[in-house]
């Protein structure tokens, strides 16, 4: 059985970046993480914003100027979100190169060597199996983790709207 070091070191390439946005990723979404729980607690404050920058640019309110005010308020909560749905796109893509990669060198080992030995092409598609696993590792909580952040500012955004209009 092949510890975790074997199995990047056999990925290559592919797999060390997979783990470099693995990285990144799960920093964003732990910094995302604090920032929506102190959003949370200072809701309040969200809300006296809303409505003194209301007050102060228009002096009409009506119902869109409302939702853009509410829009920049969640447009700077979700500030680096974008980089996380990148990292669950690119991902599976990432272990589907390394799966290309891999059956290409398993191809170029039966072409150099013949059929005579399983061994010979084996290396290939054991590459190419580790890199799609990695891919998936990482693109699935990178995915989980952006739906979960962007249904939490949909219920923030909304508590924000139906406290403004409460205060209007």
């Amino acid at each position: 059985m092949l510890n975790i070091m074997q199995y990047i070191d056999r990925g290559g390439i592919i797999v060390t970046i997979l783990i470099g946005l693995n990285i990144l990723g799960f920093g964003i979404m732990l910094w995302k993480l604090i920032i929506l729980s102190l959003a949370r607690n200072q809701k309040e404050k969200m809300v006296q914003n809303t409505l003194d920058f209301i007050k102060k640019n228009n002096q009409d309110f009506d119902k869109k100027s409302l939702q853009n005010t509410l829009d920049m308020q969640i447009q700077k909560l979700e500030s680096g979100l974008g980089t996380v749905k990148i990292i669950a796109s690119i991902a599976p893509l990432l272990g589907l190169l390394g799966t290309v990669v891999g059956v290409l060198t398993a191809f170029d080992a039966i072409a150099k060597q013949g059929l005579g030995d399983p061994s010979i092409f084996s290396g290939g598609i054991s590459i190419a199996l580790i890199t799609t696993v990695a891919g998936l590792i990482v693109a699935i909580p990178h995915y989980v983790g952006y739906n979960y952040f962007i249904g939490l500012l949909d219920a923030i955004e909304l508590k924000l709207e139906k406290e403004v209009l409460e205060k209007l």
